[in-house]
């Protein structure tokens, strides 16, 4: 080419979410059978939505007007819903031109990120959600900034790491939380956003909340929202349908403003994102015009509190597994539906593996391995190889924790105690070879 194409951030944008399912694929066609744990899709573990919620929708579809475009920040209607909603809260008030909706988050954390100065950084949690690390990382063609969860203490925040990294690096204009958190499941205690609100008002920063899971919480736990702590801090929401509904292939998500009225530099911020909405045009009008009817609906709270309850219980049932396995740290998970399991030190070594019955898997396998690759990752192609379990190394959620992801969402019970049975099998196998 004539001059360089590619920005020097592009090289960090990634996503193993869904690279490992190359190599699983590729497993697949040699015969191997796989249970996929990477990514979070309901519905492809075998959750059915009731029948009133699939009427809802193919009502809609059977409406003209559901095929024309909508307003660029989404149905009015809808945003009126949503705004009533946050205001029942009881912190920062909002009108539905606070609110814009996008083709699912991942159109709106790379909004987000892409109108921020190329020097601007907001620090999130590690281990992170490969969509904002690597957006984040993209705009500032620099490696993602973080502040480190423990997974010694619940995988709580640790602030004093927020707290001194924030101080001596003045790029950082934001911090994100991810609450409920993925990949650990873990959900903010009060206090802790309270501190973080705190931080944030003293540094002249704004906040991001990704809340996509803020209403899946189960075995005793509440999720708070931004909307609960932020108090006079200016703050973004991001929220969706595809986990709570749930309705991934839907694409449907939305941001909230708060208080962008008290930061002229924020306003414009929020400002270029709508625009950048406008100059689509919109986005996808059928689930917006889908959402009032079902989350206004009273038979959806008893609905979305049962689905919480069943992950709770299959949260139970993998702590009553991977929880007595000595050579991990295991933390009981209690929002989302995700759980990060991390070695102890010193447990994974550069020689380990499983016996693979199939030659060709075998063989291809060790191609894998054979290479600078973390040693967490060695594990998680052993275990694709051996058991045909599909899990995602934890160094690919920008952590320097050796560990991998597993997901709460098979809704087969057998299953699901199979597929956790096999893995703890797979750790030992694997750490004592």
């Amino acid at each position: 080419m004539r001059q360089k194409l590619l920005s020097d951030g592009a090289k960090e944008l990634s996503y193993e979410i869904r690279e490992i399912v190359k190599k699983a694929e590729q497993l697949k066609k040699l015969g191997k059978v796989i249970s996929w744990e990477n990514i979070g899709d309901p519905i492809t573990k075998h959750h059915q939505l009731p029948e009133w919620i699939k009427k809802i929708v193919s009502d809609l579809a059977l409406q003209n007007d559901t095929y024309s475009y909508c307003p660029s920040k989404g149905v009015l209607e809808t945003r009126e819903f949503l705004a009533a909603q946050t205001n029942a809260l009881g912190g920062p008030q909002i009108t539905p031109d606070d609110i814009c909706f996008f083709n699912g988050l991942g159109d709106a954390i790379a909004k987000v990120y892409q109108f921020l100065d190329q020097t601007s950084r907001i620090i999130g949690p590690s281990p992170a959600y490969s969509t904002h690390s690597s957006a984040e990382a993209a705009h500032a063609n620099h490696h993602p900034l973080t502040y480190k969860l423990d997974p010694d203490n619940r995988w709580y925040p640790d602030v004093e790491d927020l707290y001194n990294k924030v101080k001596y690096n003045p790029n950082v204009v934001g911090i994100l939380i991810i609450n409920p958190d993925n990949p650990t499941g873990m959900v903010y205690p009060l206090r802790t956003l309270q501190r973080i609100v705190e931080i944030a008002r003293e540094f002249d920063l704004f906040l991001i909340a990704d809340e996509i899971y803020i209403n899946i919480t189960y075995n005793g736990t509440k999720a708070y929202s931004l909307a609960e702590v932020i108090g006079d801090v200016p703050g973004i929401s991001m929220k969706g349908i595809s986990k709570e509904m749930p309705w991934p292939g839907a694409r449907c998500g939305w941001v909230e403003y708060y208080n962008r009225e008290r930061d002229q530099d924020f306003n414009k911020l929020c400002q270029a994102i709508d625009n950048a909405k406008m100059i689509e045009v919109c986005s996808t009008k059928l689930p917006q015009l889908a959402l009032t009817k079902i989350f206004g609906d009273p038979r959806f709270k008893s609905y979305r509190e049962e689905t919480n309850q069943n992950i709770g219980k299959r949260s139970k049932i993998i702590s009553s597994i991977l929880g007595k396995v000595k050579e991990v740290t295991f933390n009981e998970t209690h929002g989302a539906f995700y759980n990060t399991i991390i070695f102890r030190d010193n447990v994974l070594k550069p020689h380990q593996s499983m016996k693979i019955e199939k030659p060709e898997i075998k063989k291809l396998v060790e191609s894998w391995v054979n290479q600078a690759i973390p040693l967490d990752k060695r594990f998680v192609y052993y275990l694709l190889g051996a058991k045909g379990i599909c899990v995602v190394p934890i160094s690919s959620f920008c952590s320097e924790l050796q560990g991998f992801r597993v997901t709460l969402l098979e809704e087969d019970e057998n299953a699901l105690i199979q597929i956790f049975t096999a893995i703890s099998d797979g750790i030992r196998e694997f750490v004592n070879s």
